[in-house]
């Protein structure tokens, strides 16, 4: 296996001492600029990650953990950062959120800056769960716990909720008041909430021997534009849905704000659910049927789970948690073709 570069050949490539170096990286001044830009431009060639050594230098940990999220303006986000803060604060750590805004590459430059940080561990929720981008935690020993997100290519601590019972709880609902046009906007399939959300929809119409109409299923991409582009797709269908399933809470707004502008009468003309419960959910009249998840519960486990395993240097098995979700039935989703 390829050794990481260090220190020394960073040194090496812009032949100057390891001092010299050790005065740009830290930022210490007193190097001339053709000096210091001949370093920098060596650190980019090697791909030299600044803290490398630092790390194994230092004596004691820093009490800092990153958090990563792909939008922050979706309010599952905050609700789990407060577990997560709520825990930290009990152990004495300092906690520092970014946010990607859906971007591998943006994520990239976070794990980049975390780790030149010195932060001793981080959550995510990772804009691609493929993962080979986040390798370089891995390389420098930084413990990972994913949430709501699955990283395929590391071995990481995952905290989920049963996504897929959650959508089959909610279109089984649907199904018992007597819907089968039924419609889900969905997220992205590459994601593992996009996906299982899919999935526990087209098992509940499976089992209830409802054929899976490609009319439907509606593909959004989690935000909330993209949920009012798909009620508007799904309203001016010849044959509407009388249901509709909407995959999460921004897209779900979005829905909201689409079939107030259609005039297409919620929970009379088109029954809802949304997975996730949202601030507007109970003010809405008639109210929201939601999926809820137990959001700050998930933020509090992936803290410990994180805690325990930087103290234990990362001698513990890989863990999944998946906590359950509740469907909460309001006024949205009524008896097909009930009037009031």
């Amino acid at each position: 296996m390829e050794s990481k570069p260090n220190i020394q050949d960073v040194a090496n490539l812009a032949n100057v001492s390891i001092a010299t170096v050790s005065r740009v990286i830290n930022n210490q001044g007193g190097v001339r600029k053709v000096t210091e830009e001949r370093i920098l431009k060596a650190i980019k060639e090697l791909g030299y990650i600044r803290s490398a050594a630092a790390r194994t230098m230092k004596l004691k940990e820093t009490n800092t953990i990153g958090v990563i999220v792909p939008d922050i303006k979706n309010p599952f986000f905050p609700l789990v950062m407060a577990g997560i803060e709520q825990k930290a604060r009990e152990k004495e750590y300092f906690t520092i959120l970014s946010s990607t805004n859906e971007s591998p590459k943006i994520e990239e430059e976070i794990v980049k800056n975390f780790i030149e940080r010195g932060v001793d561990g981080v959550i995510i929720t990772t804009a691609n769960e493929n993962g080979d981008h986040l390798k370089l935690l891995e390389e420098q020993g930084i413990p990972v716990v994913a949430v709501d997100r699955s990283i395929k290519k590391l071995e990481v601590d995952t905290v989920l909720v049963d996504n897929k019972k959650g959508a089959y709880q909610a279109v089984q609902q649907l199904i018992l008041q007597g819907h089968e046009k039924i419609s889900i906007i969905c997220g992205p399939l590459n994601t593992t909430p996009g996906l299982e959300r899919y999935l526990g929809y087209q098992q509940a119409l499976a089992d209830y021997k409802i054929d899976l109409d490609d009319r439907y299923v509606i593909q959004g991409d989690f935000g909330e534009q993209s949920g009012y582009q798909c009620t508007e797709k799904l309203f001016g269908l010849d044959e509407k849905p009388t249901a509709i399933f909407s995959s999460n809470n921004m897209m779900t707004i979005g829905c909201m704000k689409a079939l107030e502008d259609l005039n297409w009468r919620l929970g009379s003309e088109v029954s809802f659910i949304g997975f996730d419960d949202v601030d507007i959910a109970t003010f809405l009249n008639p109210k929201l049927s939601v999926v809820a998840r137990p959001m700050n519960s998930i933020g509090e486990i992936a803290f410990l789970l994180l805690h325990e395993r930087i103290g234990l240097k990362g001698n513990l098995p890989k863990r999944e948690y998946s906590l359950a979700p509740e469907l909460k039935i309001r006024q949205s989703c009524r008896l097909v073709n009930q009037t009031f």
